[in-house]
């Protein structure tokens, strides 16, 4: 029995050392490099992303301007505007 009590502390502390140790291996491997094909796959699809984006930003830049140009005219000239519309 006593040798027992001796043995569970042992097994446990080589049991915790041996989890340590893996996680620090599995921490220090090298990531893959990501192959080409796939590289240029990304680079196409961020490319397409941003010509999006650029494209809504500049219809945004546009209703901005006409709202600002709505919020600063005089009424009168506004009313006219929208009067000559119809």
């Amino acid at each position: 029995m006593h040798n027992i009590a001796v043995l569970i502390p042992i097994v446990a502390i080589i049991a915790t050392a041996w989890v340590i140790i893996s996680i620090l291996h599995y921490r220090s491997r090298p990531m893959p490099a990501p192959d080409q094909e796939q590289s240029a796959r990304h680079a196409a699809t961020l490319a397409g992303e941003n010509d999006r984006l650029k494209g809504q930003v500049s219809r945004l830049e546009e209703r901005l301007a006409v709202l600002e140009r709505i919020a600063t005219d005089p009424a009168e000239r506004t009313a006219r505007e929208i009067e000559q519309l119809r």
